[in-house]
């Protein structure tokens, strides 16, 4: 006999509690856990690709972590030092161009910015705060992200957490769904799968489109010969998650930093400008349609509230779980619309003895 649907919703919201409970206290002990996890959630289709293939579970693995540790080196050895020396360049070069600013206004608009002006002493302080806290701001995001967690240690324990939640991804979700209660274990499934589906679409799917168009960018403005053109893709394939966020934030700096760097070379501008466009025809009419699809089921509002909600309330590893958490909200609260949709309290039309009775 099941229970009645005020000790289940107990039992669900108890569990609800220590859930957010746990995350809010081991926060930061859950960091490798979390991410390992999220690494080997994306690559899994790999793995099953590589198995039907002919390959072990074991063989599809050790040939991921061959491949991984390729890309990591190319990446700590050949990107990584050249984004750093790029974005001190960048804090540095930034009151330059804040005076090549000020300059301009005042030879455009002579009238507006004299030498006691209000705006142009804004401009002044602007640059010399960019200067001064950059570094400062940079230093303490690093000693952020090390305060979390050790990072030698968190760059050994992750890749041996994905490797082996990697080797039993299969049999532990044939263990959670033997685990499910059985009454309600065809809508948790279905649930699930609903909330495996958006995740695909949005983490694989927008994760491979940040990761194609930061690399478009960033070698295409490299080209043209923009000075920071690595940390503008970087930083535009970075927040592309975000419907035209990406492109707009890239665009204004590039064309900004543009503008600074070719001024006078017209054609070196629209170059800049041209990478852009491109960009967002691409990631239109190919790469979102394609490894994205249509519906994803996470809207931009409902997104960034998620991020900033759980980001506030969890810190660091509270962004990293904020996708996943706004996809299942997103799911049951569909689901449960369509119930209430489905429901007597919205159709009406049943006398109180009935609702009396379907409540026992």
């Amino acid at each position: 006999m099941s229970y009645p649907v005020r000790v289940q919703l107990k039992y669900w919201g108890i569990t609800a509690l220590v859930f957010v409970i746990v995350l809010w206290v081991l926060g930061d002990v859950l960091l490798p856990f979390v991410v390992g996890g999220t690494i080997a959630y994306f690559v899994d289709p790999l793995a099953d690709r590589l198995e039907r293939a002919g390959l072990t579970r074991m063989t599809a693995t050790a040939v991921i972590t061959f491949l991984a540790i390729i890309v990591f080196v190319i990446v700590v050895l050949l990107i990584v030092p050249t984004l750093v020396s790029q974005t001190l360049g960048l804090i540095e070069v930034m009151p330059q161009l804040t005076r090549d600013l000020q300059a301009f206004l005042i030879k455009s608009f002579p009238s507006l910015l004299d030498e006691n002006s209000t705006l142009r002493q804004t401009l002044i302080s602007i640059g010399e705060t960019i200067r001064a806290q950059g570094a400062e701001v940079l230093n303490t995001l690093i000693g952020s992200a090390l305060k979390v967690v050790n990072l030698l240690v968190f760059f050994v324990v992750v890749p041996v957490i994905t490797i082996y939640l990697l080797l039993d991804w299969d049999r532990m979700i044939a263990r959670i769904d033997q685990l499910l209660p059985r009454e309600h274990a065809p809508v948790i499934r279905r649930l699930a799968s609903e909330i495996d589906a958006t995740l695909a679409s949005f983490i694989r799917g927008m994760g491979t489109v940040c990761l194609i168009l930061g690399a478009y960018y960033a070698i295409a403005l490299m080209l043209v010969g923009l000075q920071f053109g690595l940390v503008v893709g970087f930083i535009a394939g970075l927040v592309t998650f975000i419907p035209y966020l990406g492109a707009l934030i890239g665009g204004v700096l590039a064309i900004g930093l543009a503008l600074f760097q070719f001024w006078g070379d017209w054609v070196s501008i629209g170059l800049v400008a041209i990478v852009f466009v491109i960009g967002q025809m691409i990631e239109g009419n190919f790469l979102t349609p394609r490894l994205v699809g249509k519906s994803v089921g996470l809207h931009p509002v409902w997104l960034l509230l998620a991020l900033s909600v759980f980001g506030t309330l969890f810190g660091f590893i509270g962004l990293l779980v904020a996708v996943p958490m706004a996809a299942a909200l997103g799911v049951i609260t569909r689901f449960g619309v369509g119930q209430y949709l489905g429901s007597s309290l919205y159709q009406g039309g049943i006398e109180p003895d009935d609702m009396d009775q379907s409540d026992t």
